[in-house]
């Protein structure tokens, strides 16, 4: 599903080059569940962004469903990145202004799906993660558990082929981040490929394989 070839991240300053991922190589096949693990700025969130076609390396290859995303433009990328993958956020990034079934919603507008399909998939999220009585309910009126469960409703919504989830349980409790880890099982039971970043080792050990990186570099990469 995912091959990455010598895949690298600089930024410059003049002539001097500060770098974030150095020869990362792997490949991800469909049905993993991945987890990314490394300190405070090993590159985990970079390689995750670039992964997510939210970013782009400066030099290497990125194959994503055989597709050489490296050579695509900007627009391109987002027309990909939108059909196929979901995003979940440490700081669950739902708009402050639409309510949970509008943020839920909000990726099938970007597709284009039609009103009553849009309402038949939101009602199937919201029956799935118990929330149907919080549909009208904004985010600043839910817990930090709640607003990560609609965040992760959203990514899923359009039943996309990956998941990404960077530090999902960064800002919840630990109960909260055991249901959330729960759930990310679930999903990759029900055949969705998944990888996470998270510095949390119990965490990490929900997925199947643990990849460390260290100074950009990928140090070490083992099966749970």
């Amino acid at each position: 599903m995912i091959i990455l070839k010598d895949i690298e991240r600089y930024y410059s300053n003049g002539a001097q080059r500060t770098w974030v991922l150095r020869k990362i190589n792997f490949t991800v096949k469909k049905g993993e569940f991945v987890t990314i693990m490394g300190p405070s700025g090993s590159g985990k969130s970079t390689l995750l962004n670039i992964i997510g076609m939210l970013d782009k390396p400066d030099s290497g290859e990125y194959f994503f469903l055989d597709e050489p995303v490296h050579n695509f433009n900007e627009k391109r990328r987002t027309e990909l990145h939108k059909h196929t993958i979901g995003f979940v956020f440490q700081a669950y990034h739902l708009i402050d202004e639409l309510n949970v079934y509008e943020n839920i919603e909000m990726p099938l507008l970007y597709r284009g799906v039609s009103k009553s399909e849009r309402q038949s998939m939101v009602a199937d999220m919201l029956d799935r993660f118990n929330i149907v009585g919080k549909k009208d309910l904004f985010p600043s009126q839910l817990s930090g558990g709640q607003q990560q469960l609609v965040g992760i409703a959203r990514a899923i919504v359009a039943k996309p082929k990956l998941l990404l989830a960077d530090e999902p349980t960064g800002n919840l409790h630990t109960s909260q981040g055991e249901m959330t880890m729960d759930l990310l099982r679930t999903l990759h039971g029900e055949g969705m490929t998944v990888i996470q970043v998270t510095h949390n080792e119990k965490f990490a050990a929900y997925g199947t394989r643990v990849i460390q990186i260290e100074d950009g570099f990928v140090r070490s990469d083992s099966n749970v």
